[in-house]
């Protein structure tokens, strides 16, 4: 691991920007889980490439995606368009929802374990499979390993990185920065395609953006003062404050 120059200081802040990967066939009707061969459909690619488009001029310290089929192929456009390889990490596959995986999502709700999902997942481990408190707890680990990484490793630039992951496990990362407890992550909308952007200082995380499925990135993006840990006096003023300075 490389450390900044002597004369140069760490960087204050890491940017995360967390990817929902896009539509397959099995998005909305079933629980693909960790089921293999799930593929981007035709909007998932679409989805992709606009992804790509949006993200152009984003310089990432790393792109990194969970391991299944509908990840990796969402970021390939994305690393082709940034010219940026690929890493896997396996703490940001999908939580293993064990007997329920490839199941309809309309004979799971009939389930007595749906109303402990939708309303105290924290308590809730899949038949055969992991505990959503599991699942969180790997990817939150991840996530404060690459960040830990990326501010020893400078530049004094802040950092971004691109992370390509799940619904569950996007809202479960987002439900900790915002210091939600884990029953209460079901509020939180990640739609397929979508960005999310939280910036983590050295003093605590902002979220920049949730569920960001528009035409340009420049929003979820900090400002020069919440990478020094400041939080915008008042709720913060619009966008053309916001992006100012900002690339």
């Amino acid at each position: 691991m490389s450390t900044p120059a002597a004369d140069q200081k760490p960087p204050e802040a890491v940017t995360l920007l967390l990817v929902r990967h896009g539509m397959t066939e099995e998005t909305g009707p079933r629980l693909a889980g960790r089921a293999e061969g799930v593929h981007l459909n035709d909007t998932g690619r679409t989805q992709a490439a606009h992804l790509a488009g949006r993200l152009t001029g984003v310089v990432p310290a790393a792109l990194i995606s969970s391991p299944l089929e509908r990840c990796w192929q969402t970021m390939e456009a994305v690393a082709e368009q940034l010219e940026t390889k690929i890493t896997v990490d396996e703490r940001f596959i999908e939580c293993d929802y064990g007997t329920w995986t490839g199941r309809d999502l309309t004979e799971l709700a009939t389930e007595p374990l749906w109303n402990v999902v939708q309303n105290h997942p924290s308590a809730v481990r899949f038949p055969e499979g992991e505990a959503l408190a599991a699942s969180s707890a790997r990817a939150l680990e991840a996530v404060r390993d690459w960040n830990t990484r990326l501010l020893q490793e400078g530049p004094s630039t802040p950092p971004v990185y691109v992370v390509c992951s799940h619904g569950d496990i996007i809202r479960a990362i987002v439900a900790d920065a915002l210091g939600m407890h884990l029953d209460m992550f079901q509020r939180l909308r990640v739609d397929p395609g979508s960005i999310t952007s939280i910036t983590y200082t050295r003093s605590r995380p902002f979220l920049n953006t949730l569920n960001d499925t528009g035409e340009h990135l420049a929003t979820t993006l900090p400002t020069p003062a919440e990478t020094q840990g400041e939080a915008v006096v008042g709720g913060g003023a619009g966008s053309s404050e916001r992006t100012n300075g900002q690339t």
